[in-house]
């Protein structure tokens, strides 16, 4: 989803940060699946909010995941890249369940995106039991919403991204393996197969 078309983020300014420096913050960590010493690592930056986020990780990351995480071909890293207000408390959110917890939060949040973001309702209520549902209590969930520490570790995170990899849409990803590849956009598995192993080969 094009930046331009989501809202801007009414955030204090950020603080200049090494790009995707690890931070001291265990909340901040790499989050992703497959295998470390994978012959390709593939970064996908992605807001929960956003549809075509949504669609890539209902049709073409189930095939992803089969054909070439569980066998070793390639590791995957999601790195937050909210677009709005809600996206950036998902994230929070999601970043303060246990590591183990992330992927299922997440897959969750972004195959039910009408039930939460898209609600007639109060989508931070929403949000709150799907958290339950997560295991966090509600009395954590407030407090990790009111962690304005966090919403701006997640923010700086996004600023590096966005500066050292030109994203202008998400979900956007960046393909590492002899060569790199960058590519924007909801994709076939077919396209995401392609560009592991142009990666891959060099």
């Amino acid at each position: 989803m094009p930046l331009s078309r989501r809202l801007i983020l009414a955030m204090p300014a950020l603080a200049a940060a090494p790009a995707l420096a690890q931070p001291a913050d265990p909340r901040l960590a790499d989050r992703g699946t497959g295998r470390p010493d994978a012959p390709v690592t593939v970064t996908e930056f992605y807001s929960l909010t956003c549809s075509h986020c949504a669609a890539f990780h209902q049709n073409t990351f189930p095939m992803v995941k089969r054909d070439l995480i569980e066998t070793g071909a390639l590791r995957l890293v999601w790195v937050d890249f909210p677009l709005d207000q809600l996206a950036l408390a998902g994230a929070c959110v999601a970043r303060s369940l246990p590591p183990e917890r992330y992927e299922g939060f997440i897959s969750a949040l972004l195959a039910n995106q009408d039930r939460w973001a898209f609600t007639r309702g109060d989508p931070r209520e929403e949000l709150a039991k799907m958290a339950a549902l997560a295991g966090m209590s509600r009395g954590k969930y407030d407090e990790v919403l009111a962690d304005d520490g966090l919403k701006r570790a997640i923010l700086t995170q996004r600023q590096a991204a966005e500066q050292q990899f030109n994203i202008s849409a998400t979900p956007s990803f960046s393909f590492r393996g002899r060569k790199t590849v960058n590519q924007s956009g909801d994709m076939p598995f077919d396209r995401f197969k392609q560009l592991v192993e142009e990666a891959r080969r060099g």
